[in-house]
């Protein structure tokens, strides 16, 4: 969904209504109707107390989200708030208090954006005259009544029940029990905490990622300071702030030993140097360090080779840093050209390689006893592991991972549900998302909740299936095809590209909510006249360090364009495709392969729809780096925006034929609205036939189910009336 951007040496900066009176294609034709796909359930933000055998999530069911509840061991669902609006208001953060008697969540908010919107004003994607603001809101377990904490974002829960929380880039703490008529907290977690919100410290610095301390007492932050970061630890405010073994690096993810006297960190190297090269590839160095929290005395650790593969990770929850039994340190790096899961002794050494093999780890949580770690990966015994999820665990201190899950699911977001007990997202090529458990052994599997509607088209699904072919150069590409093979004669053929791009399309129900939507509307186009490839082009995760960080690629050459091309021609081949009826579409990063098919290949592509999608990497270059300061030193900036021009849409749109739907919210907060409208203006002047649908309020992933319901029957409708 996101294009989020990065250093160009890793190639590419990464980030009139259509009329809707018919709705595409009855249930008549496919069994089933667009608006009944699109009521599956999303489940996310599943959480689990570090103490207690509750667990927590987020159900969305047709737009209306709502917080859920569960304990074990039987895990029968309870739910704890009742909303009953399509309001676009994100539930987000769930954290239990450790002995889960408390649970806090966030509502409101853009939590998957690139900058913040002008003003810094939230979205308000329902238009509603009172201005929106992101709160904080609390719920006493196991029977009590959501209330309103206060303001802000980003929750951090002590061992004592005491909230942090950052608003406007500093640090506030609040009653979790809010206000009472004469402004005392009824709570007793002490002064400070009751009655009115207020500012726990100052610090000059834009706070993030807090973590308090295992005994509830002190609290660690990030100090952001622009061009480099510090490690920060509050204690109270008698005592001044401790800044961690201080430097010109930026210092992130601070992690607590057990008994709370050391915290480990990353570095990263601080900004400045040279301009960095924007057309070659360049290593970004880190490291991991401990200081001693009473004095802030550093030690290192660890420090990352100067390869491409030792770089930074880019992946779920980055470096992954925890402590572990032993005195260990597990972390996520790429040193082995894949994502894994390494330990090493705090005392520094030779980092152990956990997880071997060639896969991916994702999402990483450890156990309650901080031997084990619980990780999901896309690898197991089943043909087309690499484009699924399951679930794994593995000591700390040896690589000897077991699998707790396997089969044709999608198996992520683990929980340590108990000291036995792991509870997960899971979802199937026909079966939406739902909540299971299952013990550390990988037996006893259960569904905890379902919510999926008793007209939900389970069984008319398609199975899609893994399909391979190989782009110009010689790059071998994955993609999932969606066909229901009922005869007659050839459909048109639809590619999909998905966003990112560090993303991966499954063979099933996807595990974020933007791909879910994806995979619903790409189930109704199999099922109502049309194939479907979804395509996992270079630049995507799941496939390796060299696919995911390819050469040349999107600002810097746009070479995964190439695997756009190859699954064209694949499909054309697929048989009961005509192969003179080749649409496209997809949002984001997917909008722009889509802007790059249609403008540089009009006689293949005949039709297509583009969500959001960057037009022109030159003005997004200038939005993210800003032009040269003037200094002498520019580095390869005017060749690079040649080139990143050259890599747009909007430099082929002379050869432009194809028809287009543009769709965009303007409230975007990772792809700028200028870019649909000065596509749209290129496109109006050569009269390239386009329609558009403009969506007032809403950011880049919709958040509400109604504005993807019309952008999705707007999709269907024109791919139809185009294709078919």
């Amino acid at each position: 969904m996101i294009i989020k951007p990065v250093r160009a040496a890793y190639v590419a900066i990464l980030a009139s209504i259509l009329p809707m009176s018919a709705s595409p294609s009855a249930a008549a034709e496919g069994g089933f109707t667009l608006k009944q796909v699109l009521s599956y359930p999303y489940v996310s933000d599943l959480t689990a107390a570090e103490r207690a055998d509750r667990i927590a999530w987020v159900q969305d069911v047709n737009g209306v989200r709502n917080v859920w509840t569960a304990d074990g061991p039987k895990f029968t669902p309870r739910q704890l708030t009742h909303y009953t609006e399509d309001d676009g208001q994100e539930l987000t953060q769930l954290s239990f208090t450790p002995d889960g008697g408390r649970l806090v969540y966030v509502r409101g908010g853009d939590h998957d954006a690139n900058w913040p919107a002008d003003g810094h004003l939230d979205p308000d994607p329902t238009a509603d005259p009172e201005q929106p603001k992101v709160t904080i809101w609390s719920i006493a377990l196991p029977g009590g009544a959501p209330v309103k904490v206060a303001e802000g974002d980003a929750p951090a829960l002590s061992a004592k029940g005491r909230l942090a929380y950052v608003k406007d880039d500093q640090v506030w703490t609040a009653s979790l029990d809010g206000m009472t008529k004469d402004g005392a907290g009824k709570d007793g977690i002490g002064k400070e905490a009751a009655g009115k919100p207020e500012r726990l410290f100052f610090d000059r610095g834009k706070d993030a990622k807090l973590v308090w301390s295992p005994d509830g007492t002190r609290l660690a932050f990030e100090s952001r300071r622009g061009d480099h970061a510090f490690i920060g630890v509050f204690v109270g405010k008698d005592q001044p702030l401790t800044y961690l073994a201080p430097s010109t690096g930026r210092d992130s993810a601070p992690a607590w030993s057990s008994d709370g006297t050391r915290i480990a960190f990353t570095r990263s190297p601080g900004a400045g140097g040279p301009p960095e090269p924007m057309l070659t590839q360049k290593p970004r160095p880190w490291s991991i360090w401990t200081a001693s929290v009473s004095g802030g005395e550093g030690h290192l650790v660890w420090k990352s080779p100067d390869t491409l593969a030792g770089s930074y990770p880019d992946i779920a929850g980055r470096a992954n840093l925890a402590w572990a039994v032993g005195d260990r340190l597990v972390f996520m790096a790429d040193l082995d050209d894949w994502p894994h899961m390494y330990s090493i002794p705090a005392a520094g050494g030779a980092p152990l390689l956990l997880t071997p093999g060639p896969f991916m780890v994702e999402d990483v949580v450890p156990s309650r006893d901080h031997r084990f770690l619980v990780y999901s990966a896309n690898t197991g015994a089943a043909p087309g592991d690499d484009d699924r999820r399951h679930l794994f665990r593995v000591p700390v201190d040896r690589a000897a991972p077991s699998p707790l899950t396997s089969g044709d699911g999608v198996e992520t977001n683990p929980a340590i549900a108990g000291e036995d007990s792991v509870a997960f997202i899971t979802a199937g090529p026909r079966a939406p998302a739902t909540v299971a458990s299952v013990d550390m052994a990988g037996h006893g599997r259960r569904e905890v909740a379902s919510g999926v509607p008793a007209d939900f088209p389970t069984q008319a699904l398609v199975v899609p299936k893994l399909v391979s072919f190989k782009a110009a150069d010689g790059q071998v590409v994955q993609g999932q095809l969606f066909q229901r093979d009922d005869g007659g004669a050839p459909k048109p053929g639809v590619i999909f590209v998905h966003g990112g791009p560090k993303r991966q399309m499954v063979l099933g129900w996807h595990y974020m909510d933007y791909y879910a939507n994806a995979y619903a509307v790409n189930q109704y186009l199999a099922n109502h006249g049309f194939t479907v490839l979804s395509i996992n082009y270079r630049l995507g995760i799941g496939y390796g360090q060299a696919f995911e960080h390819a050469l040349h690629a999107g600002a810097a050459g746009a070479a995964e364009y190439q695997d756009v091309q190859a699954g064209a021609k694949f499909l054309q081949q697929v048989h009961g495709v005509n192969p003179a009826k080749i649409g496209i579409w997809g949002g984001s990063y997917g909008g722009y392969l889509t802007g790059l098919a249609l403008s540089r290949n009009s006689d293949v592509f005949k039709a297509g729809v583009d969500m959001h999608g960057v037009h022109d990497w030159s003005a997004l270059l200038v939005k993210e780096r800003g032009l040269p300061d003037g200094r002498y030193e520019k580095g390869d900036w005017d060749e690079a925006m040649k080139l990143a021009f050259q890599s747009s849409p909007d430099a082929d749109v002379a050869t432009w034929r194809s028809p287009v739907l543009l769709i965009q919210g303007d409230d975007d907060r990772n792809v700028p609205f200028h870019q649909t409208v000065d596509l749209a203006q290129r496109l109006a002047a050569q009269h390239t036939p386009f329609e558009e649908m403009v969506i007032p309020n809403e950011i880049h992933g919709f958040l509400r189910r109604e504005s993807w319901l019309k952008a999705d029957t707007a999709t269907v409708k024109f791919l139809e009336e185009q294709l078919k």
